[in-house]
């Protein structure tokens, strides 16, 4: 994992990246910016484009180590700007978009060429759109649209300078963890994941818990499913397995730890890949110890999590839910029987939850509530 530093959309990020992570995934993935769409990942339809130090790129051919330093904008950046909002309208009046997949790049782009060429003459305008590609249109709506911004904004082209004023930047990070009674694991939407939030205690003092959790291969020996096969400070490899009634998916790949010991808080951050169904999963595991007694202390936890391809059908927020609930209630009853036993840790690993099972009562529960209504 590399660190890398960037400002995006006006805020300064920090995050660890593997060096072959491209910009695109960075920004749906790690900062939940979706608006950036990946088509053909090879650079050529224009899907991905955004602004890189003020000049439209592929992210889906720039990797995010490249960006280290460099101002990215995306499409979630111009909900103030004058320019862009000109362009919508006239993309909405020219029926310039159907689908919209292609749209967020095609507006980047459009947006760079009215600056750069106010006066350009439609074959211009062809050419210099020719890099975003649309299945929808046939292209005419699109380059009336820009036409008529042009025209509307005369030969001088007024800069662009009409944006609201931002804030001053702040590092990325997952949201504040409140302190707050368990069992309450209601998924709600962050930007392009989901996040989950729950708490659990255990009767144990409040140093003693924070000091477990400094021991990853113990960590995930509690928490069903996973397993740690290699470590390197606080960079991480392994997996974690699910079984799905008669599927089992194995997500193997990479994390990273931090943790501020005055605040006695913690992220895990976390991507990998099922090799069957090429399933991708990314999230963030944010947890703070709260010390509530002499030997009691609460654990309270946040995760923002996304998940991508074939097993995204799975992540239903009712079905996520219960799951969710039922694999921190196995990890809480774990790590108290490993601080019970002195931090020694269960033998084997945890097995994993059987998400067949969950979803199963939850097809139930849904047709009770069904035939009773």
């Amino acid at each position: 994992m590399t660190p890398i530093t960037m400002t995006v959309n006006g805020e300064a990020v920090e995050a660890l990246v593997e060096p072959r992570q491209h910009l695109a995934d960075f920004v749906r993935d790690n900062l939940r910016l979706t608006g950036t769409h990946l088509g053909c990942e090879h650079g050529v339809c224009g899907a991905c484009t955004v602004l890189i130090d003020g000049k439209p790129g592929r992210s889906c051919i720039a990797y995010a180590v490249q960006c280290e330093g460099s101002e990215v904008r995306t499409i979630e950046d111009f909900e103030s700007d004058v320019l862009m909002k000109q362009l919508r309208e006239a993309f909405s009046r020219e029926h310039a978009l159907q689908c919209g997949f292609c749209t967020p790049g095609m507006l980047i782009a459009a947006r760079d060429l009215v600056q750069r060429l106010p006066a350009a003459d439609e074959q211009r305008i062809r050419e210099e759109m020719s890099g975003n590609l649309c299945r929808c249109t046939g292209y005419l709506g699109i380059v009336r649209a820009i036409a008529s911004v042009m025209k509307a904004r005369g030969a001088a082209n007024e800069a662009p300078s009409e944006v609201t004023p931002k804030a001053a930047p702040v590092a990325f990070a997952p949201a504040p963890i409140a302190s707050r009674p368990g069992g309450d694991t209601a998924p709600r939407q962050v930007g392009g994941g989901t996040r989950i939030e729950d708490s659990f205690r255990v009767q144990h003092p409040a140093a003693v818990v924070w000091n477990a959790f400094a021991d990853m291969a113990a960590v995930a020996a509690c928490l069903p499913g996973a397993q740690i096969s290699e470590q390197r400070g606080d960079s991480l490899k392994g997996r974690i397995e699910v079984k799905f009634g008669p599927m089992r998916a194995a997500f193997a790949g990479a994390a990273s730890v931090e943790r501020d010991a005055a605040a006695r808080r913690g992220i895990i951050h976390g991507a990998g890949q099922d090799a069957l169904s090429s399933s991708r999963a990314r999230g963030d595991i944010a947890y703070a110890i709260v010390e509530e007694g002499p030997q009691s202390t609460r654990v309270v936890v946040s995760i923002d999590y996304s998940l991508q391809g074939p097993l995204a059908q799975f992540s239903r927020g009712g079905l996520v839910q219960e799951f969710v609930a039922g694999m921190v209630a196995e990890f809480a009853a774990n790590l108290d029987r490993n601080l019970a036993a002195g931090g020694g840790g269960p033998a084997a690993p945890a097995a994993q939850l059987d998400f067949g099972r969950v979803l199963w009562r939850w097809v139930k529960s849904f047709f009770q509530k069904r035939g009773s209504s």
